[in-house]
C-alpha cells in the first residue's frame, strides 16, 4: 500500500515542510512540500538524508542505564518502565532534598519546547534554556533593545529584496530552502548579494561583492557605512523622522567613523565602502542587512548586531517589501493561536534562574531562552544555588559549549544527567539514562504557529511506525512527570490527543491538514502601515537606538569602538561555522552525510602555511590554551591570513556513533568560554591557537 504523508524535517531546526512517499510502511521518497511557496519541491542535503537517519543501525535502540563510569560506554538495555521508574525515582529524591530548582533542562527549540518548560514549571524551576542562545542570544537582545520585539519576531522578505548584505551569514551552507530559492529568484531578477566574512564560503561565491574583512572588524565598517550615510544624507529622512529615536546622538557619535579609519581597521578601501552606501541608497527600502543567525562570534556582538539592525532603519528598510518585517500572529488576521501547555496556572517560582539571566547581576539575556554556556560556572560555583539534575533533550553540551574540559568538570558534579535523543550524542555517551526519542518520521508533533507575513500553522505527522523501541518526546515528559507527581499538567495520553488540545478554540481540526500539511488564516500579507502602524514595544513606541533597554541597565547605547586585537606572531584567531551537509553537532553519523562530509579540516591562508611549512592535506596540530588536536589542512588563498577556520561539530567521543568517532577536532574543546557580558551570546571567535606541521 502506499501514500502521502504531509509533515514537518527535523534534520535541522528549520522545519521545512516536506511530502514524504510511503510504501508497504516504509519510507521511499522526501521532498519539500509542493503547496508551499518558496518550496518547489526541493530539499537540501540534510533532508533528503531523512531515510539515512531513520533507517540508521548506529541509532539508540532502546532506553540504556549506565553501569560503569560516565563516559566509560558501559550501559544495560532497559525496559522503558524500568528506565523511566529509574529516572522518575532519582529526580524525586533529588527535588525532595534540593528543591525543584536544582534541575535544569537544555533543549534544541522544537515544537515540544512548551512541553519541556510545563515539566519544569510544573517542579517549580525557572531552568529551562535552549540552544537557540548558543546562536543568537545577542541578536535576540539587540532586536529588543531596538524594537522591544525578539528575532524570532522578524523576518526579510528575500523575494523582493533589491539588495542584501550578508555578515558571515554564510545562507547557501545553513540552508533554510525557502529562503535561498526566494533570494536565488530576487537575484535572478537582478537584486544585488554584498557578502562580508574572512573566509569565501559557499555564500561568497555566489555574491556580486565579496569583501574579505579582517576578522572580528564588521562593527568598524558599520560605523563608516552609517559615517557617510548621515554625512551625504543618503537616509529616509521621513521613515527615520517618525520613528527612530536618538538620530542625533548617533550622528555625533560616528562622525570620527570615516570610511578612511575604517580601512585602517577592516582592510577595505574606503572608496568601497562609500560606493556600497551610495548603491544601497539608490535601492531602499527594498534593501536588507542581514542582521544574522549565529550572531556568536565576539564580547561586542550586540554592537555588531544593533548597528545591522540601525543601517536598516536609515535605508527606511523596515515592515516594507524586500526589507525587514515583523511577524503577524492569529490575531492579526482575526484568528486564535494553538493553545500550550505553559498558559496553565504554575505554582509561583522565588528563585532566580541558574544563569542569572534578569537580574540585576545580568539583566539583558532573555530569560525565556537563557545563558546556557554559564551552566559550568553555576554548577561548579553553586552559584546561585547548587545544580544537582540535567536534562539533555537533543542538546548537546558538551560540543555546543566552549571549553568542553570545564564542561565535563561540571558534570561531573551532578547526580542524575537524562539524555533524550535519536543518536549517540556526546552527552548522551556521558549520561546516567537515555532515553531513545523517535525521529520526526515516526512521530506526530505539537502544532507549529507559523508567524510571518501571512500567519499559518503546520503539523508534522507521523509517516511510519517506529523502526525501535523509541518514543516521541513530549510523551518520555509525561511520563515521567506520571512518576514524580505532575502528570495532571499533561493532559493527554497520546500525541494525537495533545494536538486536538492544542487546536481546541481555533476553529481547525487534524483533518484540516491533511490535504496540504498546513493551514492558512488568511491570504492576503499584512504589513503594518509605515506612517501611524509600527506596533513597537519599546517604552519610546519608537525604533531606538538610544536604548532604554542598555541605559536603564547601565549600559552605553554608543559606546567607543575598541579595536580588534590581531594574534601574536604565530597565532591565529579561530573562526568556525558550518556546512551545507551538516546541522551543529547531531548529522556528523548520518551514514549519507558522513560519507559526503566525514571530518573537517583546518582552512590555513597558504602563505602562512608556507611560513609554517605545511602542506596542503598535511596533518597539523592545532592548540589553544584549553585543547589541542590534530587534523587535515586545507592550504588555500580563500581565507584572511589572520584566521584558521574549521567546521562545527566534529571530533566526537561517542563510540557507538562509529562512523563519526574521533574524526577531526572539537571546535567546543578548544574554545574558551567567553561571551557578551551585555548581550548574552557566546564569543566563539574570541580565542587564538597555535597551528605547526603534525
Amino acid at each position: 500500500m502506499e501514500k502521502e504523508v504531509f509533515s514537518l524535517c527535523f534534520m535541522c531546526s528549520i522545519r521545512c515542510p516536506i511530502k514524504v512517499k510511503v510504501k508497504d510502511g516504509q519510507v521511499t521518497w522526501i521532498e519539500g512540500n509542493p503547496h508551499v511557496a518558496g518550496m518547489e519541491g526541493s530539499l537540501c542535503p540534510r533532508g533528503a538524508a531523512g531515510t539515512s537517519l531513520l533507517y540508521d543501525r548506529q541509532r539508540v535502540q532502546s532506553p540504556m542505564i549506565r553501569v560503569g563510569d560516565r563516559g566509560s560506554g558501559n550501559w544495560r538495555k532497559a525496559s522503558w518502565d524500568e528506565a523511566l521508574d529509574y529516572v522518575g525515582d532519582k529526580l524525586k529524591a533529588i527535588i525532595d532534598q534540593h528543591g525543584g530548582h536544582s534541575v535544569v533542562l537544555g533543549e534544541r527549540t522544537q515544537l515540544a519546547t512548551h512541553v519541556s518548560k510545563t515539566f519544569l514549571k510544573a517542579i517549580g524551576s525557572p531552568n529551562h534554556f535552549t540552544h537557540d542562545a548558543l546562536c543568537k542570544g545577542s541578536v535576540n537582545t539587540a532586536c529588543r533593545s531596538l524594537f522591544g520585539l525578539t528575532d524570532g519576531q522578524i523576518g526579510i522578505d528575500y523575494r523582493n529584496t533589491r539588495h542584501i548584505v550578508l555578515y558571515g551569514r554564510n545562507i547557501f551552507e545553513a540552508i533554510s530552502v525557502k529562503e535561498v530559492n526566494n533570494l536565488m529568484a530576487a537575484m535572478e531578477e537582478g537584486a544585488k548579494m554584498t557578502y562580508i566574512d574572512p573566509r569565501v564560503s559557499v555564500t561568497a561565491t555566489k555574491a556580486h561583492r565579496y569583501w574579505m574583512i579582517r576578522p572580528g572588524t564588521d562593527l568598524a565598517l558599520n560605523y563608516a557605512l552609517m559615517h557617510v550615510i548621515l554625512d551625504e544624507r543618503l537616509y529616509d529622512a521621513a521613515f527615520v523622522d517618525r520613528w527612530v529615536h536618538g538620530l542625533a546622538e548617533l550622528q555625533d557619535f560616528v562622525a570620527p567613523y570615516s570610511p578612511q579609519w575604517a580601512e585602517t581597521e577592516t582592510g577595505i578601501p574606503a572608496a568601497e565602502i562609500v560606493a556600497l552606501a551610495r548603491e544601497l541608497a539608490k535601492d531602499r527600502p527594498a534593501v536588507a542587512f542581514h542582521y544574522g543567525y549565529r550572531g556568536a562570534s565576539h564580547t561586542n556582538e550586540i554592537y555588531l548586531r544593533r548597528s545591522i539592525l540601525m543601517l536598516n532603519a536609515l535605508m527606511g528598510s523596515i515592515e516594507t517589501k524586500g526589507g525587514i518585517f515583523f511577524k503577524k500572529g492569529p490575531g492579526e488576521a482575526g484568528g486564535k493561536a494553538a493553545r500550550k501547555l505553559v498558559e496553565q496556572d504554575f505554582p509561583k517560582i522565588d528563585v532566580p534562574r541558574f544563569d542569572k539571566a534578569g537580574t540585576p547581576d545580568f539583566p539583558l539575556p532573555d530569560p525565556a531562552h537563557g545563558v546556557p554556556h554559564r551552566l559550568p560556572h553555576a554548577i561548579l560555583n553553586a552559584d546561585p544555588y547548587p545544580i544537582k539534575a540535567l536534562f539533555n533533550f537533543r542538546f548537546e553540551p558538551l560540543m555546543s559549549i566552549a571549553d568542553t574540559e570545564l564542561t565535563r568538570k561540571a558534570l561531573d558534579q551532578l547526580d542524575l544527567i537524562v539524555t533524550i535523543d535519536i543518536n549517540y550524542s556526546d552527552i548522551a555517551w556521558y549520561s546516567d539514562v537515555i532515553l531513545p526519542e523517535s525521529t520526526y518520521l515516526e512521530r506526530t508533533d505539537c502544532i507549529q504557529q507559523a508567524n510571518g507575513l501571512k500567519p499559518q500553522m503546520f503539523l508534522r505527522r507521523q509517516a511510519v511506525t517506529p523502526r525501535y523501541d523509541t518514543r516521541d518526546g513530549a510523551m518520555i515528559l509525561k511520563q515521567i512527570a506520571d512518576r514524580i507527581g505532575t502528570g495532571n499538567y499533561f493532559p493527554y495520553e497520546n500525541m494525537d490527543e495533545l494536538v486536538r488540545w492544542q487546536l481546541e478554540g481555533t476553529g481547525f481540526t487534524m483533518e484540516d491538514f491533511d490535504a496540504k500539511g498546513f493551514v492558512a488564516y488568511g491570504k492576503k500579507q499584512i504589513f503594518w502601515d509605515r506612517m501611524d502602524g509600527l506596533k513597537l514595544k519599546t517604552p519610546s513606541k519608537k525604533i531606538e537606538f538610544k536604548s532604554s533597554l542598555l541605559e536603564d541597565a547601565g549600559f552605553e547605547s554608543f559606546p567607543a569602538y575598541e579595536p580588534m586585537p590581531s594574534a601574536e606572531p604565530g597565532k591565529f584567531r579561530l573562526v568556525t561555522g558550518r556546512a551545507a551537509l551538516h546541522t551543529h553537532v547531531s548529522t556528523q553519523n548520518v551514514e549519507y552525510l558522513n560519507e559526503l562530509c566525514g571530518e573537517n579540516l583546518l582552512w590555513i591562508n597558504n602563505q602562512k602555511a608556507a611560513e609554517l611549512g605545511i602542506a596542503d592535506r598535511a596533518m597539523v596540530e592545532i592548540a589553544s590554551s584549553r585543547h589541542s588536536g590534530k587534523m587535515r589542512a586545507y592550504v588555500t588563498d580563500l581565507i584572511h591570513p589572520e584566521c584558521v577556520f574549521l567546521l562545527h561539530g566534529f571530533g566526537h567521543q561517542a563510540k557507538r556513533a562509529e562512523r563519526s568517532y574521533n574524526k577531526g577536532v572539537s571546535d567546543a574543546a578548544l574554545q574558551e568560554n567567553l561571551y557578551d557580558k551585555v548581550g548574552g551570546s557566546p564569543a566563539y571567535h574570541d580565542t587564538f591557537v597555535n597551528v605547526k606541521a603534525a
